[in-house]
């Protein structure tokens, strides 16, 4: 079972507002015309998993939804609860597979990059369960993909984590238009969910020093690190952007939105 992020992602909860990107408006605009194909009607009652700032919340209550959030942060608890003071959203303060819900409660379950961070073995059992009939489960992530819009950057920066963290490992990335979500082949292969359905949105964000030094800082990963050591890996970072990168970073991400519908 994946340990829990709450104590890692808890810690940075206004670095991680200013940066984490948010999700684009055509994919809740898909969200809901999936929810309406299923024969349910708004206003629609959904349980998001881990929304951490609300990034995806703010969406969600903007289109008229009610929301159940299940947040394991309490740092995160806190902050949703006064960010959203007054709004149609209960923050839970809970791990999804510790969470009582009830069954069949809600028209559907949606998670923004967080899914990963919940038991593969609990998450699409315990979302089918608190699912309506026809309901649907949404997972977005966000996806860094393999483009030169980010002028070399992510190539060059890699010594530097070699440096601070010596078992780094290169990642692979995708192109924009192969790039898949993990969940995407369990939701295919499973007796739970139907009509499965996958979309992807170019979705670029640009970040000059300072704010790209608090990305990194809001990551897990670097949240594992010994804090002198993590600010000697920003700080090196900073210098490299800076000197060679014009003051900021580009990342070239997609957004993909993996949709399935409650049997």
């Amino acid at each position: 079972m994946p340990e829990t992020p709450s104590s890692w992602f808890d810690e940075e909860v206004e670095a991680y507002e200013r940066t984490r990107p948010s999700y684009p408006d055509e994919a809740f605009a898909e969200f809901v015309s999936f929810l309406r194909e299923g024969g349910l009607a708004a206003p629609f009652d959904v349980l998001e998993i881990g929304p951490g700032t609300g990034k995806a919340t703010a969406s969600l209550i903007a289109g008229g939804m009610r929301v159940t959030a299940v947040e394991p942060g309490a740092n995160m608890t806190a902050f949703l609860r006064k960010k959203f003071a007054g709004k149609p959203l209960d923050v839970m303060h809970a791990r999804f597979e510790d969470a009582a819900l009830r069954d069949a409660s809600f028209d559907a379950v949606l998670s923004a990059t967080s899914f990963g961070w919940v038991d593969e073995a609990v998450r699409l059992v315990k979302s089918h369960r608190v699912l309506r009939d026809g309901g649907a489960l949404a997972v977005l992530d966000t996806m860094q993909i393999a483009s030169d819009v980010d002028r070399g950057f992510f190539e060059r920066c890699f010594p530097i984590y070699v440096k601070h963290r010596p078992d780094e490992q290169r990642s692979v990335q995708q192109t924009e238009h192969e790039v898949t979500p993990p969940v995407l082949k369990q939701l295919r292969e499973n007796r739970l969910f139907s009509d499965v359905r996958l979309y992807r949105y170019r979705w670029d964000r640009t970040y000059p020093t300072a704010q790209y030094a608090d990305l990194v800082r809001s990551y897990s990963n670097t949240q594992m690190m010994p804090r002198e050591q993590r600010e000697a890996l920003i700080s090196d970072l900073c210098t490299l952007i800076d000197a060679e990168f014009d003051g900021y970073v580009v990342r070239p991400l997609v957004i993909t939105l993996a949709l399935g519908r409650n049997r």
